[in-house]
């Protein structure tokens, strides 16, 4: 049976759209985007906003989690918003904080328990279908913020979460001096057996020597945010290992996506293992409060078009270009923060780059829709 929704959109837009990919439809049908933003705003006003006491209360806690409050600002209310759950039997609960909109996980799993999602088996997953496209994904990233990759000669890089090896890979390639960390002993495994130069680790970077000491001038973390439980005390870790000038690249998930607001719970960004989802202004604050002094966005269009394999015609790609472009960035947030001015200067090039304020400067930001 047709649902309502569909069956309005085919009243609307008729066929011509057919052969759009869904996850392009929203950037290029006319009026779409206004209709979520409208939804979403709408959704947002409707979601009641409860006190954390009112919540835990009738909200069921798993054997290796925690309520918590807002990370980002403190804000201990909140806005129940998705249950997110598949097939494979896991579901968790998604809320926002109604004070600067940051949207996470509640339950979250506690920290000294995060190693258990990553013990067994994930290795599997990294190397299976979701590895297929990694690596073009890595090139169009760092071309996107060119030249801080064209050439790692004399510089040290560390990959965070480097899972097996696929990025470590690239940066040897290009003539870092590469290493990587993760929690799961099988990915890291795989790693040291593809890599000729760098060298992965199992563990917290602060437990390998090699790690530990810094002098990084460049940190990744390519699919990594979404996963950390707690990410001020590992931001200001990265600040710490970073080198004067140096710089670091963040890939997650976008929590300002159109398909976020389209798709709401059934989101791709709701996956097992994310805890946290980010829009450009809620990273913002993240940097702001661990040291960084700027960051730099640059839009994510989708890995087909920037590759040019994509198969929509020259108008509806100009129109989803302009469209991610005015609306969210995409449905992947690519951000390059930057340690310190020097770094600034060195890296900063044409790019708009957000001044930080410090942490001693920093306000609350306003709740983003």
């Amino acid at each position: 049976m047709v649902s309502a929704r569909r069956l309005i959109s085919r009243i609307v837009y008729g066929s011509r759209y057919d052969r759009v990919h869904w996850t392009q439809r929203v950037y290029v049908r006319p009026g779409e985007r206004l209709a979520r933003e409208a939804r979403w705003r709408w959704r947002l006003r409707r979601a009641p906003v409860v006190p954390l006491a009112d919540y835990a209360a009738r909200t069921p806690l798993g054997a290796i989690e925690e309520f918590v409050s807002c990370l980002m600002c403190g804000q201990s209310r909140q806005q129940p918003l998705f249950e997110p759950a598949n097939g494979d039997g896991w579901s968790y609960r998604v809320v926002r904080c109604p004070s600067c909109g940051f949207l996470y996980r509640n339950p979250n799993v506690r920290p000294e328990h995060l190693g258990d999602l990553y013990a067994t088996g994930y290795s599997g997953f990294l190397t299976g279908d979701y590895a297929a496209n990694r690596q073009r994904r890595y090139r169009l990233t760092m071309d996107a913020f060119a030249p801080v990759f064209s050439d790692g000669r004399g510089r040290r890089l560390l990959d965070f979460g480097c899972g097996a090896g696929l990025f470590l890979e690239l940066a040897e390639q290009r003539g870092f001096e590469a290493y990587g960390v993760d929690l799961s002993p099988d990915s890291v495994e795989q790693a040291n057996a593809r890599l000729t130069r760098a060298r992965a680790y199992f563990g917290a970077p602060e437990d390998v020597p090699e790690i530990a000491e810094g002098g990084f001038d460049v940190i990744t973390l390519w699919s990594v945010l979404a996963h950390l439980p707690r990410p001020l005390s590992d931001f200001s870790l990265f600040r710490r290992l970073l080198a004067p000038g140096g710089v670091l690249l963040v890939l997650t998930v976008n929590a300002r996506s159109l398909l976020l607001k389209a798709y709401g719970p059934t989101w791709s960004g709701f996956t097992k293992n994310h805890l946290m989802f980010y829009s450009a202004e809620t990273l913002r604050t993240l940097l702001s409060r661990t040291g960084f002094a700027g960051v730099s966005y640059a839009p994510h269009y989708g890995d087909a078009v920037e590759a040019g394999t994509d198969r929509l015609t020259e108008p509806l790609r100009r129109r989803l270009r302009r469209t991610i472009e005015a609306a969210d960035g995409g449905n992947m947030m690519r951000a390059l923060a930057f340690a310190d001015q020097e770094a600034i200067a060195r890296w900063g090039g044409d790019r708009r780059v957000h001044r930080l304020r410090t942490r001693a400067q920093a306000r609350p930001v306003p709740a983003a829709d």
